[in-house]
């Protein structure tokens, strides 16, 4: 039901799962392995998977930490779209790659739940695309001690708000991992 015209088709974004983001991130190796688990089905079921990597990473492109996690490895062909803001679609050539592959539809993924995914799903939906959270495929990193609520307090509020998000001519919501419909 996307707004954008001629993009009936899906597509598994994959945010920021970059060792230095994810390295104390909440519940790491569950989410990592729900993404792996996604990123499986999206290529079997020939849906494009496009992963995104944050140029702001501790040390910046090409130290340690920049790569994404070891789990993770992109296909060849695959897009690899680098960032420098929390919105995936600021300043990148997302949409572009996006309007190649002829994608309404967002099924989202990845780190950080309370900056990166947070701005990225409300960047798509502004943008008319059709935004699916993968509520168990998310994840953030303590940030208590600058005033935020745990981890996963972070995670179920996310996922809270946005399993009712609404917009005109556009669907939002959760599913989880097991439950992501590439069709729907």
């Amino acid at each position: 039901m996307t707004t954008l015209p001629n993009r009936p088709n899906a597509a598994l974004l994959v945010i920021d799962m970059q060792i230095a983001v994810v390295a104390k991130a909440h519940a790491r190796d569950a989410v990592v392995a729900n993404i792996a688990a996604l990123v499986e089905r999206a290529r079997a079921e020939r849906v494009p998977v496009v992963w995104v990597q944050d140029m702001e990473v501790d040390g910046g492109k090409g130290s340690a930490g920049w790569p994404l996690v070891p789990e993770l490895k992109p296909r060849d062909g695959e897009p690899l779209v680098e960032k420098a803001y929390g919105d995936s679609f600021e300043d990148t050539r997302l949409a572009t790659v996006l309007a190649g592959l002829g994608v309404g539809r967002l099924v989202v993924a990845g780190a950080q739940t309370d900056q990166c995914i947070r701005c990225t799903i409300h960047g798509a939906c502004a943008r008319g695309y059709d935004v699916i959270l993968v509520s168990d495929a998310h994840t953030t990193e303590d940030q208590a001690a600058w005033g935020a609520p745990p981890p996963e307090q972070v995670i179920a509020h996310t996922n809270l708000y946005w399993a009712h998000h609404t917009a005109p001519g556009r669907k939002a919501g959760t599913a989880k991992t097991a439950d992501v419909d590439f069709d729907a």
